[in-house]
This record gives C-alpha cells, structure tokens and sequence, in this order.
C-alpha cells in the first residue's frame, strides 16, 4: 500500500486513557513505556465497518487477544516488530476512525491501522468482477453475481484486512484444525493466559498478548495436554515457531518475530543506539510498501504448506489474516462446502464443488465465502452436531 493512499492519518501524539475505562480496578494498568497512550485519527476513503472487519481475528469467546467493550471500542493486542501493544478502535458517525495504543508497539501499531482495517482492500476491483460477470450472458454466472452483488451491498463496510502478523495467526489456526471452535479457543485462552504477558496500557482485565515463538518452543508437554491440544497440533506449532522470523517476512513489515525485551526505560540509550535507532514503524511502512499483499500470500503458501502438519486449509485461514488475501478460500473446512453450495444452487455439495462455484470469483474467493457468511443463509440442519473433544481427560 503506498504511504499516499492511507488517507487521513495525523501525526502520532501522546494522549491519556480513553474515557470510560478506568485506569485501575479490574484492568492492567501498565509499566514503563505501555502506560502512556498514543493516537493516531484515520479517514478512510469509504466508510468501514469495524466490526466486520475485525471479527475474524476474535477466537470465540473471552479471547484474551480480542475484546469488545459495553462502550463500543474493539480492544487487540499484538506481538509488533517494535514489542508488545495494545490497541484500541473505535469508529464514529461521520466515518473517521479513533486508534489509541500502548506499550512498546504503540507507534507500529498505529501506522499499520490502516492495513488492518482494509486501506488497500481492493473494493473496487470486485465491484468490477460483479459487473463483468452480470454481463457476461451466462445465466448461472449472471444469476450468482446479483446474488453476491446483493450480499456486498447489505456488508458494505467490510474489509479484508491484513494483520502483517503471520504467527499471531498461525498458532490458534493450528489449534482449530479438526476440532470444534469451542475446543480449539478454550486451548487459545489457556495457553495465552499461562504464557502470554498481560496487555500493556489500561486494557480491559484479562487481556494477554501473545506469547513470542520463543516462549510457544519451551511449553512443556503437560502443559499442552491441559489445554487439550494432543501432541499432533503441539508439534506443528513448536515446529512452526522455529520459522517464525521467514514466515514474518512474507508480509513485508520488517524485524523478527523473535523480538528482545523492550528497553527499560529508566536506562538512558547510550550514543551508538541514539545515532542508529531502532527498526521504526516508518520504515516497516516503507517495506509493506514494497510487498503486496498477494505477493506476500503467495509466498507464504508456499513457506507454510511446506511444514509438517499445515496444509492448504490451515494456510488460508492464516493468509486470511496476517496477508489480507481475499482470494484464499478455506479448502477443507466442515462447514463451508455445504454452505456456499447451499446459498449459490440451493444444494449442499463438497470441496470440489465449492470451488467450481467460487471459480467466476478468482481474485476474490474468500470475501464470497465470508459474504455468504455473513449473509445467514443456512442449509437445513440434519443430525447430530460434531461434539467437543476433552483430550484432556485421555
């Protein structure tokens, strides 16, 4: 996304805790740099749904990286090249955005605000693939396009997004795959609570950012087995981790995801780091820059398909996410097959046949699917649903 295309952005300044949220009393108050808030206010070119938008990085109930509070504003936490942050979003009536953050990532935080709010979402290349399929004259194609043309109006404010975070999206992926949702987050909240650091700044309590792939490589085995992934998901995530920083470089933003300490404040930098300063957000954006964000998909495809334990489902699902890539279905899933059957023929059909319905769409694949979700159009349910594994209790 060149820098000229995120509209609106104003300088990053330093600011106090949003109103409405107390700064003790059942929040984290924050240490050292994560206790001063930074903002940063965002016009985008169309209006944005906030919500849709940041929903997919929610995993289900009481995420500790993910929350949303009675007042309106969506609280996140992240793993940034620059540390650990929290950010809050919140929108208003007349479009414009409000980021406030902390902690050492606050800066990064803000300047890729609007990649995570879709800036670079190419709207308007889908507007025109609905309109070149309505004439194309085939009235299976012609039927599908007013029917998806119809969803995208009733969604208006969605965006895919793009997180530039790839292991943030990886590690709870992976603890989704062949399981059902409620099992795969009760994982996700046991294992950010255990090794993950409490979110800097006055975030709403028992918030937790996410743990570095440092940290995923040493849980211990009976750690795992009390969060009740077996050692299948286990492996494949500490294995991941050790290609942590390869799979970060695919989205452009620059640095490890093997990131140090933050610096303490009350020690003075010395002359040499003073001259040299760090890896900033300002030169991350200039990276970003330099990588879109299907080139970078595509690569990381390739990186992560190439590990034990990840395959094409689990791919999209992070590519998704970390690269805003939305033309990367989730081949593989349960669910989605009947449903895109379903919504676009009225019958239910399998991974194959999804995909041959979702071929008009190349380039956009999955904001179909995510449209179809959104839309609440359901087959009729048949039999029992797939009950919760407890590996716990093997």
């Amino acid at each position: 996304m060149p820098r000229s295309s995120a509209p609106g952005g104003v300088p990053v300044a330093a600011g106090t805790a949003p109103s409405g949220v107390a700064p003790l009393g059942g929040v984290h108050a924050g240490r050292g740099p994560g206790a001063q808030a930074r903002e940063r206010r965002w016009r985008p070119a169309a209006p944005v749904d906030v919500a849709l938008t940041l929903s997919p990085h929610r995993r289900g109930g009481g995420d500790p990286a993910w929350r949303r509070t009675p007042d309106g504003a969506f609280w996140r936490t992240s793993r940034t090249p620059e540390g650990p942050g929290t950010l809050r979003v919140t929108g208003s009536s007349d479009g414009e955005i409000l980021g406030q953050a902390w902690g050492p990532g606050a800066g990064w935080l803000l300047e890729m605000l609007p990649c995570l709010l879709g800036a670079d979402d190419d709207v308007a290349g889908f507007a025109a693939l609905l309109a070149r399929l309505a004439r194309s004259g085939d009235s299976r194609q012609v039927r599908a396009a007013a029917f998806v043309a119809d969803l995208a109006g009733r969604a208006g404010g969605l965006r895919i997004g793009r997180s530039l975070r790839v292991f943030e999206a990886l590690a709870p992926a992976v603890l989704e795959q062949k399981v059902v949702g409620r099992e795969a987050w009760r994982a996700w909240r046991f294992l950010l609570r255990r090794y993950g650091e409490p979110a800097p700044g006055p975030a709403p309590e028992g918030m937790y950012v996410v743990p570095s792939p440092d940290v995923w490589r040493v849980v211990p085995s009976w750690d795992w087995h009390r969060a009740g992934a077996e050692a299948v998901r286990a492996r494949t995530i500490v294995n991941a981790a050790r290609h942590a920083a390869k799979l970060e470089r695919t989205t452009g933003a620059a640095g490890s995801a093997d990131l140090p300490d933050p610096p303490d404040p009350a020690r003075p930098p010395d002359a040499a780091s003073i001259s040299a300063g760090p890896p900033g957000a300002a030169q991350v954006v200039a990276d970003v820059d330099s990588v879109t964000g299907i080139e970078g998909s595509a690569e990381a495809d390739r990186l992560l398909r190439a590990l034990p334990g990840i395959g094409v489902w689990t791919s999209a699902e992070v590519r998704q996410r970390a690269h805003g890539d939305p033309d990367a279905p989730s081949v593989g899933d349960f669910h989605l097959p009947g449903l895109v059957g379903y919504a676009l023929t009225g019958r239910k059909t399998d991974d194959n046949g999804m995909l041959e319905l979702l071929e008009p769409f190349r380039g956009h694949r999955h904001r179909v699917v995510k449209l179809i979700e959104l839309s609440g159009v359901r087959p009729p349910a048949r039999g029992p649903r797939m009950a919760a594994r407890d590996y716990r209790s093997f």
